[in-house]
């Protein structure tokens, strides 16, 4: 049975700038978002000054209540949930929710996730998805259930990947459609024009799910010794952030951690030792890999500002004894 779009009552929950989008187009849908949960503000800074997710400050322009749980099992917080007396809960780039929580809402709590599910389950679907080559993903409404990325599926929306798409690229795409989907999901849900299907349903017999597990500095490090694609896939799937990063090292034997932001890949039959620099000191510089080389056009040197190829070449001098590794 629908209810009344004016007495449909959500609480949204989300932190970063991908979520804003989706609560952004709930409000511009005229959607009444009674309160909209967030992480607690953190010290950033040399001042370690008190930083605002970019949720709370959206929400706090737009003259929202706003709840900031330390714990989310907190029973004052659960106490404050409750009495909000959401219809539907709506999550965007948040945390893992307890069963309370999310079991909470008549309507259930959905989950707006950027990847195909049951495809890229966890925390970095997005750069996973470009790190494997993968040329299309998508977005997914799903209702939250104690296993991570395993509820049943309310929508989808298939997204191709860019050749030379990188993750923030690709991100910035999906957070205005995910947007789109997650008011449609909404608008159907609260009509029951929608009926959740099983992610099982969804898998072939001898389906190999690829995981999406959260990326930590040390999974950045560029494997020369792989070949074109999969180090041009590895590069932009991890820029902007956080980055993959080589050691440039001199033949006297000093070390430079560095970015690389922007790479193509070309296949050569020349076989140089992975990691091997070839540049003219002014205006290109490639890097040897498995079956040719890989271009590179933006990089960063750690302390130092992103900078092209050329810019980098005019104030860091190097040659053909250096190399990355």
């Amino acid at each position: 049975m629908a209810v009344e779009k004016k007495d449909f009552r959500i609480v949204f929950m989300g932190t970063p700038d991908f979520a804003v989008s989706s609560l952004k187009a709930m409000l511009e849908a005229g959607y009444q978002v009674v309160g909209v949960v967030t992480a607690p503000d953190k010290p950033a800074g040399r001042g370690k000054k008190l930083s605002q997710t970019a949720v709370k400050k959206f929400a706090l322009e737009h003259g929202l209540k706003v709840l900031q749980p330390p714990r989310l099992k907190n029973p004052e917080f659960l106490e404050e949930l409750k009495a909000l007396k959401a219809d539907l809960q709506v999550v965007v780039a948040f945390r893992m929710l307890p069963e309370q929580v999310w079991a909470m809402p008549p309507f259930g709590t959905v989950n707006l996730h950027a990847s195909l599910l049951p495809q890229y389950r966890g925390a970095a679907p997005i750069h996973h998805a470009i790190i494997n080559g993968e040329k299309q993903t998508g977005l997914t409404t799903f209702l939250l259930q104690k296993e991570i990325d395993t509820g049943n599926i309310l929508l989808q929306k298939k997204l191709d990947i860019g050749p030379d798409e990188t993750v923030g690229e690709l991100h910035d795409r999906m957070m205005a459609l995910g947007g789109e989907l997650l008011v449609e999901t909404i608008e159907r849900l609260r009509k029951g024009e929608i009926t959740p299907v099983d992610q099982q349903a969804l898998m072939k017999p001898g389906t190999l799910l690829k995981p999406a597990p959260k990326i930590f500095k040390e999974n950045c490090h560029i494997q020369w010794n792989n070949d074109v694609h999969t180090v041009h896939n590895f590069i932009r799937g991890l820029s902007p952030y956080p980055g993959a990063f080589s050691l440039l090292k001199s033949p006297s034997g000093d070390e430079y951690t560095v970015k690389i932001f922007k790479a193509s890949g070309e296949f050569s039959s020349e076989q140089l030792h992975p990691g091997a620099i070839v540049t003219d000191g002014k205006t290109f510089l490639k890097v040897a890999v498995a079956d040719g080389f890989i271009y590179i056009y933006d990089l960063q040197k750690e302390g130092k500002k992103r900078l092209r190829t050329e810019e980098f070449l005019r104030g860091f001098t190097i040659d053909e004894n250096w190399y990355f590794t």
